[in-house]
């Protein structure tokens, strides 16, 4: 599965948090309570509701629904519970964003070499980009939310990236407070989301070039950057990037976000996005768009009220909503 920034570093729990880490979704999971005790079946939990969102809606596995839906050739499919959450929203995220978070847009990511895990594609690919088009559009997708039948039309290839993982996140989280009780926090390569009671000084983030890196690493975040540590106790928090992966594609460098507008890969006007909402997801759906958008996501967030670091390629940031900072908008 795709995602839309570098896996998080090591974690360095403060006392009193136990941790664990392993690599599931193409990318680096990890898992933070604050009962150590529970963590055996905090991370018992982690692991079912990551296999299940694989199995749903992985695009580089054949036995997955996503990969059978692909090849129903417009024949209507009945999927399960979890993917129909799944695809749920996502088409809700391309509502929300008029467009520009689109799960139509497999076809182009596949055009750009993106047909395999990134661990393979990372290593440069053959041939050339074709001509870019527009993708589908998420209206094409006829999901029947009470019956869970779907269709789409044949040649049609869903990706769920933008949004598959951070409902991992959500889910996860919620029903590891649910089921043990404990404190949690979910991070999975930087699509971070945390349930129940928080650390008396919340969970500790770093962001950092091209990831939320949730750690409750107590270091101080150094001189300047006072507005790259921040700390979370509810809620979502999820950075998008161009810059972390990109890969050769012929002669071109090309990169993971693409404009469904245009089937290009957005311009890279800002370098990272960094988005805090009441969910994974939200947050998730909003960086993305911003990317998306270019120079005009700072104006949209903030009409948004939505608490955002926009963080540009020379390191100038700007900041939306109530993101916390200390010296002001610097971009």
């Amino acid at each position: 599965m795709s995602g839309p920034a570098r896996p998080a570093g090591p974690v360095a729990p403060l006392p009193g948090i136990a941790h664990a880490e392993l690599r599931a979704l193409g990318t680096v999971a990890a898992l933070l309570v604050d009962e150590p005790a529970a963590l055996d079946e905090a991370r018992g939990l982690l692991d079912a509701e990551l296999a299940a969102i694989d199995l749903a809606c992985s695009r580089f596995r054949e036995d997955s629904e996503l990969s059978a839906l692909n090849r129903a050739g417009g024949r209507p499919m009945h999927i399960s519970d979890t993917f129909v959450d799944a695809l749920g929203v996502a088409l809700d995220a391309a509502a929300a964003t008029d467009g520009d978070v689109d799960p139509t847009c497999g076809g182009v990511l596949v055009d750009l070499g993106y047909d395999r895990d990134f661990t393979e594609v990372a290593r440069g690919g053959a041939g050339t980009v074709v001509t870019a088009r527009p993708v589908p559009g998420w209206r094409v997708v006829e999901l029947d939310r009470e019956t869970g039948v779907v269709r789409v039309p044949a040649g049609l290839v869903l990706d769920l990236g933008a949004t598959a993982k951070a409902l991992a996140a959500d889910r996860a989280a919620a029903r590891i407070h649910a089921s043990v009780g404990c404190g949690v926090l979910v991070n999975l390569g930087g699509d971070i989301r945390v349930a129940g009671p928080a650390p008396d000084d919340g969970w500790r983030v770093l962001i950092t070039d091209g990831t939320s890196t949730a750690a409750e690493d107590p270091r101080p975040a150094r001189a300047g950057e006072a507005h790259r540590a921040v700390a979370i106790t509810e809620g979502g928090l999820a950075t998008s990037g161009t810059g972390v992966r990109r890969w050769r594609r012929g002669r071109e460098t090309v990169h993971h976000i693409v404009s469904p507008a245009t089937g290009e890969c957005a311009p890279s006007h800002w370098q990272t996005v960094t988005v805090a909402a009441s969910t994974c997801v939200g947050a998730n759906t909003a960086s993305t768009a911003a990317i998306v958008r270019g120079a005009a996501a700072a104006g949209w967030l903030e009409e948004l009220a939505v608490p955002a670091l926009l963080v540009r390629p020379d390191g100038r940031a700007t900041f939306t909503g109530a993101w916390p900072h200390l010296h002001g908008t610097t971009g």
